[in-house]
Formats: C-alpha cells, structure tokens, sequence
C-alpha cells in the first residue's frame, strides 16, 4: 500500500512538474505536445532498458565497472604524488583531495584523448541523430544535447560554434536547459568516487545509475525547454550535425589541454567545496546556537527527527523548503526532510556540495532508504543552480557575443528548465524503485 501511495505522489510530481513549465511557458498555445509526449516516453523507456532489459542492463554495469577503472587509473597517478595517504584508508580515511580531485584532471585528460581520436564525436552523433529524428529537433540543438550527456555546459557548446549566433530562441533556451539538466564527464567520474567511497561494488552501484540519470535527463531537459519557449522561427536544420571543436595539434597536445581544463577544474572545485561547506558549518553553528537553544527548538527537532538533525540549522530550513517538492518526487515519507535538504543545497549552492552531504549522510550510518537514496542521487545529477546562470552566460557569451542579450534574458529560465528536468527523472526513477 506504501508503495503505491509512492508511486502516485511520483507520478503526481511529474504531472505537477510539466505543469510548472506550462504555467512559465511564453507561448502556450505553440506547445508540441507530440514532442512532450515522446519525451517523457523516452525517459520511461530509456530507464526501463537500462534497468530491466538483461543485455543493456549488462552493457550499462561494463560502462559503470569502466568508470569506477578510471578512479583505479587516477589512483595510481595519485599515489605517485602522494604516496601512501592515498591507499592506505584505514590511517588516513579516505580524503577528498586525494582521493577525488585527482579523478578530475584525469578524465579531463581521458576525454580529450577521445576527442582527438574522434570517438567520442561519433558517440554523440549517435545520441544527437536519435534525438533529431524522435523529438524533431534542428541540428544543433540535438548535437548540443548530446554533448550535454558527456560534456560540461560550457564545453559542449564547442561542438556547435559556427551555428551558435544563428540559433533561434528556442533552440539557444534548449542549449542552456540541457547543461543544467546534465553533469559533465570530468565530476562523474568523481561523483563515483564520491559516493561509492573505497567499496568497488558501491562505486559500480552509483556510475550505472549516474549515468543512466544524465542520459535520460536528456529528453526531459528538451522537454521542459520546448514547454517553457516553443519554437516560433522553424528552421530546416536537420543535415547539420557537424560537430566542430579544436582537438589540438598533435595527441600530446590534447592530453596537455586536457590536463590542464582537468586542473583548473579540480582546483575550482576544490575550492569552492571548501567555501560553501564552511558557510554552510557557519550557518548551522550560528543558528544553533542562537535561536535554537534559546527557544528551546533544538531539543524539539532532534527528537521529532529521531537524530537525524542535530537542531535548528540551516540545512534543517532548507529541509522546511524543499520538503513539498521531494514528497511530490515520491520520497518515502521518513526521508523526505534529508532529501529536501539535498535538493535545497543543489539549488542554492550547487550539486557538487549536495552530493558531498550525501556521502557525508552516508558515511554518519544516517538512515536513508534505497528508494529515497535513488530519487535523490538522481535528483542532484544536474548543474541546474544559481552559480550555472552566470558560467553559461559568460562561457557561451564569449563564444557568441551576439546572443548575450537573449542568454541574460534565459538564465532563470534556463534553470527552471534544468531543475524540472532532474526532478522529472527523480520522479521517473522513483517510480521503478
């Protein structure tokens, strides 16, 4: 009976979501509503494949036992530099430093390897020519998408540079809405590590269902982006699905330029990790401290948390916030403030510390059931947050500075869009768990 109610709330999510882009849509009568439909099917069929058909469930665990290799192959470049803090976890625990960024700056490099030797280019054409042809989508915009499922929201733009000042409106929002809809290759790799920790079988558990998210929150971010601004300036774009991007000059140039992407990368994170977690210990002491012990509602929140929540604190609020939106997700009813409280760090901060809290969750022994571990790993897979609005603006604005002025005018948008389409997988995930 639990279950069903479960169910129905996320099937009401979904329901509820699509009719958060209705509402936000600036045309509703130009809605394809053939486009939602094989939208949201593919996400059904998509997850279901993964999940249930043996041989592409089978496929999905070699690609994830694939990428939990690439935390091995870092690790042995990691223990070179560092030495025994790296393998030896029962001194030194497993350390984020070295033990994830260096995840980073190596699949940075990985993927730049592919990308010179033009694999990963006919990976994305498959992805881009699926797409066109079942969400009749123009050129650029289904290779943009595609490249969303495997690059970051500002690399993938790259592919399609000679076609970004001609996109139209709808096409530009599709663009956008698909980079905070997806994760980029670099940071799953260290996700992985992340929240499988030091067990191998944990790690290939969370790369199958994290790659499984950002591949079926393709089609929901097209979705949620058409809803929000149909396409008004149709353009016969089909055969143009070139990709375009500078490989480099030679395969040690790639690496190099990949290295050095991975680095920048792995420092930015490390430090904004750094940052937003002290703020957030910060927050939590102050409010702790002040009006939680002086009315007394520490007490009270920790026992109608059964300890889950240590007093008034500002992941506690956040909770508050985003509780309505994981119980219409589906969340099983004890987990639905944790849950809450990581969707509200995604939003506000960013996914990157979200997922940390969770493997911080984890790690504490703070219980959280499986469905409600799957709707939220789920859930967090996008770079649907604040900060996001400002990297696309300025990372597409240089590659199209006449579009500008629309990518400033779509930056909300754009994260209503990504943020509906990681609660509609959440939900479509939910609903087979």
């Amino acid at each position: 009976m639990d279950l069903m109610i479960d169910i129905s709330r996320g099937a009401l999510g979904i329901v509820f979501l699509l009719l958060v882009c209705y509402l936000f849509s600036a045309n509703r009568k130009l809605i394809d509503w053939r486009l939602v439909m094989i939208g949201m099917i593919a996400q059904f069929i998509f997850l279901v494949a993964i999940l249930k058909v043996s041989f592409i469930n089978k496929l999905f665990e070699y690609m994830a036992r694939f990428f939990t290799s690439i935390l091995e192959y870092s690790g042995a470049g990691a223990k070179f530099l560092f030495g025994n803090i790296v393998t030896e976890l029962d001194s030194f625990g497993y350390i984020f430093a070295f033990q994830v960024l260096p995840t980073i700056v190596f699949f940075s490099a990985f993927s730049a390897i592919l990308y010179y030797f033009g694999i990963l280019q006919k990976i994305i054409f498959v992805f881009a020519w699926l797409m066109s042809k079942t969400m009749r989508l123009s050129g650029p915009e289904s290779v943009a998408t595609a490249a969303n499922v495997f690059m970051g929201q500002t690399e993938a733009p790259l592919v399609i540079k000679p076609y970004l000042e001609n996109m139209t409106k709808s096409e530009l929002l599709c663009l956008m809405t698909g980079g905070m809809a997806t994760i980029a290759g670099g940071v799953f790799a260290a996700y992985v590590g992340f929240l499988g920790g030091s067990d191998p079988e944990m790690q290939v558990y969370f790369a199958k269902h994290l790659l499984a998210a950002s591949i079926i929150s393709a089609p929901a971010a097209v979705v949620a982006s058409k809803m929000l601004y149909p396409e008004t300036h149709k353009k016969d774009l089909s055969k143009q699905l070139e990709m375009s991007g500078d490989v480099g000059n030679n395969l040690l140039d790639a690496i190099s330029r990949g290295t050095t992407d991975g680095l920048k990368l792995a420092i930015n994170v490390g430090a904004m990790l750094l940052v937003f977690t002290a703020l957030i210990y910060m927050a939590n002491s102050i409010l702790l401290n002040t009006i939680g012990d002086w009315t007394g509602l520490n007490e009270r929140i920790i026992a109608a948390t059964d300890g889950r929540f240590e007093g008034l604190t500002f992941t506690y609020l956040l909770g508050l916030l985003f509780a309505p939106v994981a119980w219409l997700l589906g969340t099983p009813s004890d987990d639905i403030l944790i849950v809450g409280q990581l969707l509200g760090q995604k939003t506000v901060v960013n996914e990157f510390v979200a997922y940390a809290e969770l493997g911080n969750i984890r790690t504490a022994g703070i219980p959280i059931s499986d469905k409600g571990l799957i709707i939220i790993t789920y859930a967090l897979c996008g770079f649907s947050n604040f900060a996001s609005i400002g990297i696309q603006i300025g990372g597409i604005g240089a590659l199209a500075p006449g579009q500008r002025k629309n990518l400033t005018e779509f930056g909300i948008k754009a994260l209503i869009g990504g943020t509906v389409a990681c609660f509609l997988t959440a939900s479509v995930a939910g609903i087979f768990h």
